[in-house]
């Protein structure tokens, strides 16, 4: 029977608005992961016109939150729902491989070992508009640890080396370490809550920090 190890920090965080769930499913198939890539292409199609779609949702939502104050609930819940549906993609594949489980073609909860969900905010500050440019030092300390690069010179950053670590203990040991799990759900955590700041899904900003 396979196991399931919760990563026990991350309960409901109510510090933040922003809740990142991941439960790390064991056994893990030791070569499933060298096909992820391709499973996924199915997924990333359709989150590419989903991300079109976010984007001029987030255009009306700066003229909402403008001149109301508010973002349309429904505007709110279809953003996070994409939001929802990369952390899922991301989960599986490169950005945790944390389960075998295919993610659904869903914006809505589902019963999956990843899910994301954020609160929604009765009333904004007129600033958030302004938010992806107050979020621009978590870009450059996220840059560092998950940018992948070739050219000019060879760079891998945080959660790529330790996805690369975990691909290779996967596949010689069937194994996931209990301490690199704990760092690629922080560097996640951390890469989201600015993610949901700059889409200005809350006005509280993020704390620069991989843990709750």
């Amino acid at each position: 029977m396979a196991k399931t190890r919760q990563d026990k920090d991350v309960p409901p965080n109510p510090s933040y608005p922003l809740t990142l769930k991941g439960e790390l499913k064991e056994p893990l198939s030791r070569w499933l992961w060298l096909l992820k890539w391709l499973l996924v292409i199915p997924h990333i199609i359709v989150l590419c016109f989903l991300g079109i779609a976010a984007g001029f949702v987030w255009i009306i939502a700066f003229f909402s939150i403008l001149f109301t104050g508010r973002y349309p609930r429904s505007l709110f819940q279809f953003t996070v729902g994409v939001l929802r549906w990369i952390w899922r993609v991301s989960f599986y594949s490169c950005g945790a491989l944390a389960t075998d489980k295919y993610p659904p073609f869903s914006l809505r909860k589902e019963d999956y070992p990843a899910d994301l969900d954020v609160e929604y905010p009765e009333d904004l500050s007129r600033w958030t508009v302004l938010n992806f440019v107050f979020a621009i030092p978590h870009y450059l300390c996220l840059g560092g640890l998950t940018a992948l690069s070739f050219k000019p010179a060879f760079f891998l950053g945080l959660l790529p080396a330790l996805l690369l670590i975990t691909a290779v203990l996967l596949l010689f040991t069937g194994k996931y370490r209990q301490d690199i799990w704990k760092l690629v759900m922080g560097v996640n955590r951390w890469s989201f809550r600015v993610c949901a700041y700059a889409l200005m899904l809350t006005h509280e900003y993020p704390p620069f920090s991989l843990s709750e």
